[in-house]
C-alpha cells in the first residue's frame, strides 16, 4: 500500500516536470513578470498637458498710470457724463522688447454676462508713452457700447454705490489685423484681433459713484 502511494506521488512529480519542459505548466503555477505598459507603469506616466492658451502677461515693470487718479481711486467727475465727459490723461512705461504698437480699452463689468465698454483705441505707435486729456489724433478709435459711435463715451452707470472701471493697456508685437472698418471694431473684435500678438498688459482701476 505504501509502495503504491510512493509510486503515485513520483508519477505526479514526473508529470509536472514533463509539462514544464513542454511549456504547458498550469496557470496556477506560472509567475508572470510585469509587462511594459502595465498599470504600475501607466500610473507613473504624467497625463498629457492641455493645450496652452495664449494670455496677456501682466509684466510687473509695465505700468499704466494717470496724473488725475491713483490706482483704485475715485474718477474725477470731469471724466464722466456728470462733468465735461473728458478722456482721462494716461501715461505708461516699461513696455516689453518687441512692442510695435499699443491698444487701450476702458470697460466696466456690470455682471459676468454684461460688460460695458467706453473707450477703444488701437494703432497707437510704439513711440507713444502717454495720452493727454481729451486726446485726439493718436491711434484709431473703435466703438463704445453706449451709443455705438467711434468715440469715447464717459461712465454714466445707473444705480447706487460705486462702480469700478478698468483701463487696460496692451503692448502688441504687431498692428491689429482687422477685416472690418473702425465703425465696427468693438471691444470683443479688438480683443480677438490681438490675442496672439499681446506681449503684456497693464491695468488702472478707478471708481465712480453717481451723485
Amino acid at each position: 500500500m505504501n509502495y503504491a502511494k510512493h509510486l503515485l506521488g513520483f508519477t505526479a512529480v514526473l508529470l509536472m516536470v514533463t509539462l514544464a519542459a513542454c511549456g504547458n505548466v498550469p496557470a496556477t503555477t506560472m509567475m508572470t513578470a510585469p509587462q511594459s505598459g502595465a498599470a504600475s507603469d501607466l500610473a507613473e506616466t504624467p497625463a498629457a498637458a492641455p493645450p496652452s492658451i495664449a494670455l496677456a502677461v501682466k509684466t510687473a515693470g509695465f505700468t499704466l498710470t494717470s496724473p488725475e487718479v491713483t490706482e483704485g481711486g475715485a474718477l474725477p467727475i470731469e471724466y464722466t457724463c456728470d462733468g465735461a465727459s473728458s478722456t482721462l490723461p494716461l501715461a505708461w512705461s516699461g513696455a516689453p522688447a518687441g512692442t510695435q504698437s499699443f491698444a487701450i480699452i476702458m470697460h466696466h463689468v456690470a455682471s459676468p454676462e454684461d460688460v460695458h465698454w467706453y473707450w477703444v483705441v488701437y494703432n497707437i505707435l510704439a513711440s507713444v508713452t502717454s495720452l493727454p486729456k481729451n486726446s485726439t489724433g493718436i491711434g484709431t478709435l473703435g466703438t463704445n457700447s453706449v451709443n455705438g459711435k467711434t468715440a469715447y463715451s464717459p461712465p454714466c452707470s445707473k444705480g447706487p454705490g460705486p462702480k469700478v472701471y478698468t483701463y487696460t493697456l496692451y503692448a502688441l508685437s504687431a498692428q491689429p489685423q482687422l477685416s472690418v472698418p473702425a465703425s465696427q471694431v468693438d471691444r470683443d473684435t479688438l480683443l480677438e484681433a490681438i490675442q496672439d500678438t499681446t506681449l503684456a498688459s497693464a491695468e488702472l482701476h478707478v471708481t465712480y459713484t453717481r451723485p
